[in-house]
């Protein structure tokens, strides 16, 4: 295989897909929109409310659910810190997730319309 510029990759150059896919999804400056997909995901495995959530938007750290049913709304209320701890660590397990430099936990805070 010819790398940029012409020259051959050896084995000690190659990388894994995952590596690359990664590097590709930052360098095509994808990283944001694709985050927000796998955060949206993290929302509806771990909270079991995706057939009740009606909207979902995500900037900043803070993840905003609106809610379509308010019992469902007012349990979700109550665990909430339960719940950023389980999707930021589904992100922290999530291979494809794509980490910046500053670390800490994605999902900041969680805001139930």
């Amino acid at each position: 295989m010819m790398a940029a510029g012409g020259n051959r990759i050896g084995r000690k150059d190659a990388q894994g897909m995952q590596e690359l896919v990664s590097q590709y999804i930052r360098e095509m400056k994808l990283s944001a929109g694709f985050n927000r997909q796998r955060v949206f995901e993290a929302w509806d495995a771990v909270s079991g409310a995706s057939r009740y959530t009606v909207d979902r938007f995500f900037r900043d750290g803070m993840l905003y659910c609106t809610i379509s049913s308010s019992v469902v709304r007012n349990q979700l209320y109550f665990q909430r810190d339960v719940l950023l701890a389980k999707m930021n660590e589904y992100l922290d397990n999530d291979e494809m997730f794509v980490r910046d430099a500053k670390g800490g936990p994605v999902i900041r805070n969680l805001i139930l319309k």
